[in-house]
Formats: structure tokens, sequence, C-alpha cells
């Protein structure tokens, strides 16, 4: 496999026709084709679903997909980096960063390290950017199961329940987590792809009887405030997403959650370890 192969899957999944993929590749049609067959052949499965006119991956084409943008962008991070071309180190997240933290870190870290910006980057999946080449680190509240990365417990955070402004509980300075289950009960908003809740935080016999999944933190507050659901979620969630719809409240019988630095085992960007330390020294003051 070669590295043209990977970057003309990246771009039909991009462009998502051979004609206009080929294009941004400056190579004919049937050059385009016969690099996708070669791709295939040596993977051993279909990569590309030809049934449309618009091309889409297939499964197997979609995983990957994200392993080969990591290894390019890796590609692109090594050749910027032996050019001496600066880029700013990039922090993934997906709901939060550290709480509180996280303005004091960035300060710091803008005074001390003037050399190297920080792009602080939201992606909504997994490892926060970190397995599509998008971040060089992330904080994640859900440990990554990819043998290419390494992670940290950093500390853990208290549970906050979510509830609608005029919910009977959202008056309460704090809630139990049968509370949020007895009927007549919302359903709970779960994020499968990277949240924290989870039907089985609660005993059996206790818990929610029906959930509702979104894709992001956005679609989690929205469905929230508008009465559609509650959630449960870390206490550095809370200190990021103020809505004016949606009140949080302490749940005094959750189980915490863990806070993580997580970061590929081959650094992709030089500044990697000198961030991983002003990280460490933030959360333990």
């Amino acid at each position: 496999m070669e590295l043209r192969h990977l970057r003309a899957l990246d771009a039909v999944a991009e462009a998502g026709t051979i004609t206009a993929a080929a294009a941004r590749l400056h190579m004919t049609q049937p050059a385009l084709s016969r690099t996708l067959a070669q791709l295939e052949a040596r993977v051993g499965v279909r990569l590309v679903d030809r049934s449309s006119r618009h091309l889409a991956l297939t499964g197997a084409g979609t995983t990957l997909l994200g392993h080969g943008r990591a290894i390019l962008s890796h590609l692109e991070a090594a050749l910027a980096d032996t050019r001496d071309v600066s880029r700013p180190l990039r922090l993934g997240y997906t709901c939060a960063v550290l709480g509180q933290q996280t303005v004091p870190l960035l300060r710091s870290w803008r005074r001390t390290h003037p050399a190297t910006p920080l792009d602080v980057v939201r992606r909504d999946n997994a490892t926060a950017g970190l397995a599509t080449g998008d971040a060089d680190v992330a904080v994640l509240r859900t440990l990554p199961d990819d043998p290419r990365l390494r992670s940290e417990a950093l500390y853990t955070e208290d549970r906050v329940a979510a509830l609608p402004d005029d919910h009977p509980l959202a008056g309460r300075d704090r809630v139990r987590l049968a509370e949020l289950t007895a009927a007549p009960a919302l359903p709970l908003a779960v994020w499968p792809e990277a949240g924290t809740a989870s039907p089985e935080l609660w005993p059996p016999g206790e818990r929610p009887a029906r959930t509702v999944e979104v894709g992001n933190v956005d679609e989690w507050l929205n469905l929230i405030a508008t009465g559609g659901a509650f959630g449960l979620a870390a206490a550095g969630t809370a200190e990021s997403h103020a809505h004016p719809g949606v009140r949080f409240l302490p749940v005094s019988d959750a189980p915490p959650a863990t806070v993580y630095v997580s970061y590929p085992r081959h650094a992709t960007h030089p500044g990697t370890a000198a961030f991983l330390t002003a990280v460490r020294e933030a959360v333990t003051g």
C-alpha cells in the first residue's frame, strides 16, 4: 500500500464522485479508478460502494479512511517539523477541556510558550480528533480503546444532572439517581460516541425506562432544554456549557467521572511533551 492509495480514498470520500475526486487529485478518472482497485486488491475487501452515481464508502472503507487520514496527518506534521515550519499544537475535546482550570491553563501556556500557539478544537468523536489526526493531545472523559494512543488519568469530577429549568426537580439543591428515574420520568439523553452517561450507572430496577441518542453536546443541551430528556454528565460539562433552559444539579449518589489526557504513542507535534507537563501542573495546582 502506498500513500497515493490513501489519498485516493480520502478524495473519493470528500468529493463523492470519481470525476470530482480525480479533478481534486489532478489525475484522470481511469487512473483514479485503477488506484482504488489496487487498494481494494491489497486490502482484500470492497472499500467503495459503486451502486449509485454518488460513491459512498463501505463500512470497511470508513474504517480504513479514519486510519488513513491519521497517517496522512502525521506525515504532514513530520514534514512540517522537518522543514522547521511552526504550526499550532491542537488540543482536542468533546464536551469540556478541564472545566474551571481550562482558562488558567490556556493563559499560562500562552505566557510561557509564546512560540508554540495552541488551537483548541472540538471534535465530536470518541478520541476528540486524535484517531483522525485532527488533534495532537486531547482531554477525554471516556477511556479510548485505541492501541495507537496513550492515556493518563488526571482527576475525577462529580456527576451532575441536567434538567429542563421547568422540571419539578429543577429547584432542588441536589438530587439522587433514583429521583431522576422515578415515574413519570423523562428519557435519558445518551451520546454513544463520547458521552459518559448510560443506564448502567443506576442500580438494576432503578434504571431509565427509555433513552434518546444525540450526536454532540449541542444536541444534548437543546433536547434537554425543550423537555425531551434529562441528562447526566461530568461537572466539567456544566462548567463549560451554561444554557438558559437547562439547570444543572449535583447528583449525590452517582459515581464520579474520570478525566483523561490522551495523546498518540508517536507524538505528532514537538510541543506535546511540554504541554503534557503543563496539563499535569494545572490539575495538581
